[in-house]
Order: C-alpha cells, then structure tokens, then sequence
C-alpha cells in the first residue's frame, strides 16, 4: 500500500484508488493536494485494503475492460454500498456498451483522461462525495437513539410506550395491548418477552381471530389421542407449547364465549385440560394479550366476560395510531426506506419534501403496516431518485374530510409548518426558527405542543 498523493495538511482525507491502468504518467498526474491515495493494483489488493480502511470514497483507473474481468471489478464495486466511486477513463473505453453500463450503473462520476484542466473538477467531486457521504452517516445517527426493542420511534406517545415495555416486562402479570391493526402490538408482546423472566423460554402467538370456532379449543388447549375423530395421537396446544415462556393472544376481543371460560380458568388456576382429557396440566406461562376492540363496550355488549377483562386487564399498554405520532411519521418513512432500499438494491435516495407532506398529511388508517407496503410498492415502481406522492399512491395535497373550526384549522396549519420546517433543516432547531419567523424559544414551546422531538 503507497500513498501517491502529497500530504498537505495536518489531517488529509484519503481514499481508494484502483490503478488497473499499469500507466506510471497517469499517476504522476494524478496529485490532488489534501488527498492521499491508497494504490490498489488488482481488485484483491483492493479487498485486503477496504478490510483496514473504512473509506469514503474511491477512484478507478479503468482501461477498456477484457470481458473476464466484468464479474471481479463489479464484485469489488458492490462489496460496499456506501462507498462512493469516480472512474477515470479514456473517451475510447465508452464506446464498448458492457463498460458505459458498468460506469453508468457502478459510479457517481466519471471523468475522461487525460484529466488535464479536469484535475480541479476531480477534487471538487471527492470533496461533494465524501461530503454527502458524511451527511448520511449523521442522518443514520439520528436514527439509532431512537431504535429500541427492534422498533422506531421518538414522538412522546411512542418513548412513553418504550418507558411502559421497561415497566411491565419484570412483573410477572398479564399484559394487555391495545391498538388499531397494523400498529405493531405483536412487536410489542416480544419485546416484553425479550426482557421478562420467561425470556429463554418460548414465544407463542396465536391469532384468535383466525381460528375456526370447532377448532380454537384444540389449537389453544391440545387434545388427547381418540378424543374425537382424526385424532389419531396426543396434540400439546398452544398454550402448554409456551410452558415457562410467553403465549400472547392476539384479537382476544374475537375469543367465543365458550373459550372465554376455559382461557379464565387458567389465568385463575394456570391449568389446563386437553380435549378429551381429564388431568390437569400445571402450566407456567405469562399471558400478554392484544386487541383492537374496545372492550368495555364489548362486556357492556355481553360479548366478552367482565371477569376475564378485569383478569386481563392488570397491565395495560396503549399504542397509538401513526397519524398520531407527529415526526415519527417521517422518521420512520426513512428507516423503512433505508432497510428495504438495501434489501431490493433500489437507487432512490429520500423523499422528495412534497412526499414528506403528502404522508404527514395522510390518515394512515392501516398505520406502520400500511407505510411498509407503500414505501415498498414506491421502492419497485418508482423511477426517480427521490420518492414522489404518486410513488407512495398519496396525494401531494389531501382535502380535509370534514369542516373543523377555525381554531383547529389554525392549530393543524401551525403544525404542519413546524414540521415541515424541521424537516427541512434537517432538524437544526435554529435554521428551523429561522424560516418560521420566530425565536427558538418559541418554537420549542411549540414542538412541545404537538409533541415533535
């Protein structure tokens, strides 16, 4: 490893240059003050230099390419996804079609040799890419303090939700989550799993809503061999699957009645019986239950038990809506956009400030699952580098359904463009302040108001 460049400052920026060019004048040309450059002559050497450097950027000296040598240098080009790379060929090299697909489809620039006049304009692009490489760095940053129990937020409503998983997760008593679907209870069940006393033992989830009514009493409780027909062997049920861990019910609001009995016997007794059966079973598992019925008007209704709502209901968590979250809105926007742009190997970059808009304005009435399936569907359709309303199938600018007082008008109005405000200076409190027209006091005062952090 050699650096070509001269060292003109206390704390030179460096970078990887691939040289497969085996011409000595051009490196002799290639001094770009404040650089140093790691000369890599092949793409193992390459390899064995990204191992100890972690890089922002890096040149390529290409020459035209023999067909055998496509895999490795593309091997090499994809190895890192946030290294940022410039191609330095001769304008003969790009009449090859293979070759302008691979600087088009594998590098952010490309500059024709010899450079020339062109040395300049080569410094100003590794001094953007390495500058934009370090804005990415900071706004993945931003993300991890708010990444806790494998989900994302920073909104009020959401740390309280972090602060109540603490909570509950060392008392061993059953938990009861409530929530619209698609807000992410079931996420929730495992993190408090994930830190209670039953954490080594098993997690098992049942979907109480989709079981058939002539089946839900096998499926939760088991069943003896012969106790009815096609019972040809003994079946453990879900609930005795979970023994020393976790069984978390989702939709218990959709539990028949006659199951309601059974499920009440064992949170008083924590037994059970299987169908056909007569011994009763000791089963140490932690009940964490789910629904998105409210129900208190479900045992109002007598459609579920008073008694086994007031035995489920001795820890509660309540998660709200992601319409109701403020800036996790977008915060998770760009966590999902970043995890499945890696995951689908897409080049879009963000969304686009008309975006940002367009999804603090929309209602989300399927919540988190709802972002996932259209920052996914955008990911696959969308052609530009940044994502668009129409990519995520939301309007850049939705109607109010309803007509709200003026106050309230004022009020939504004033969020959005504290919001907006935010978003746009990248969350600094005083640019943010700046564009509004008031003092940061205020405007920190008015955060607080609608809960953006």
């Amino acid at each position: 490893m050699s650096a070509t460049a001269c060292q003109t400052s206390d704390s030179p920026r460096r970078a990887l240059l691939l040289d497969l060019s085996g011409d000595d004048k051009l490196l002799t040309n290639l001094q770009l003050p404040d650089w140093v450059l790691d000369r890599a002559s092949n793409a193992e050497s390459a390899y064995g230099m990204l191992k100890f450097h972690n890089y922002r950027v890096a040149i390529a000296l290409l020459p035209e390419l023999p067909d055998t040598h496509y895999e490795e240098i593309e091997g090499l080009l994809d190895r890192d996804e946030h290294l940022a790379w410039v191609a330095l060929t001769r304008q003969s090299a790009l009449e090859k079609q293979d070759f302008r697909r691979l600087i088009y489809e594998h590098f952010y620039d490309y500059f024709s040799l010899p450079l020339d006049d062109t040395l300049e304009h080569l410094k100003h692009a590794l001094g953007h890419l390495e500058g934009m490489s370090k804005l990415r760095d900071m706004e993945e940053e931003s993300l991890l303090p708010v990444t806790e129990f494998q989900m994302v937020g920073g909104s009020k409503q959401f740390l309280a939700i972090f602060d109540q998983i603490r909570r509950v997760a060392g008392v061993e008593a059953p938990v009861l989550i409530r929530g619209e679907t698609g807000v992410g209870k079931e996420m929730i069940a495992r993190a408090v799993h994930q830190r209670s006393p039953q954490c080594d033992g098993p997690f098992v989830a049942v979907n109480c809503g989709a079981l058939p009514e002539t089946l839900i009493h096998a499926e939760l409780f088991g069943y003896e061999k012969g106790s009815f027909t096609g019972a040809y062997k003994r079946k453990i049920g879900r609930v005795e699957a979970a023994q020393n861990g976790t069984i978390f019910l989702d939709e218990i609001g959709d539990l028949p009645p006659q199951m309601q009995v059974y499920l009440l016997r064992f949170l008083e007794q924590k037994t059970i019986e299987r169908l056909g059966g007569n011994q009763s079973i000791q089963v140490n598992a932690r009940v964490i239950a789910a629904t998105h019925v409210n129900l208190e008007e479900a045992v109002a209704d007598g459609r579920f038990r008073e008694d086994l709502y007031y035995r489920l209901n001795v820890l509660s968590i309540l998660v709200p809506r992601l319409a109701d979250r403020g800036n996790d809105i977008e915060l998770l926007a760009r966590y999902f956009l970043h995890k499945f742009g890696k995951e689908y190997g897409t080049s879009s970059r963000g969304f686009t400030r008309q975006a940002v808009g367009a999804m603090l304005n929309h209602a989300w009435p399927g919540n988190v699952r709802e972002m996932i399936n259209r920052i996914r569907r955008a990911l696959v359709m969308s052609e530009n580098r940044m994502i668009t309303p129409a990519d995520l199938g939301l309007q850049e600018c939705e109607t109010l359904d309803m007509v709200m007082p003026l106050e309230q008008a004022r009020a939504h109005a004033e969020e959005l463009a504290v919001r907006s405000c935010l978003s746009h200076a990248m969350n600094n409190v005083s640019k943010a302040a700046k564009l509004l027209g008031v003092s940061r006091v205020t405007l920190y005062r008015m955060m607080d108001k609608y809960g953006v952090r």
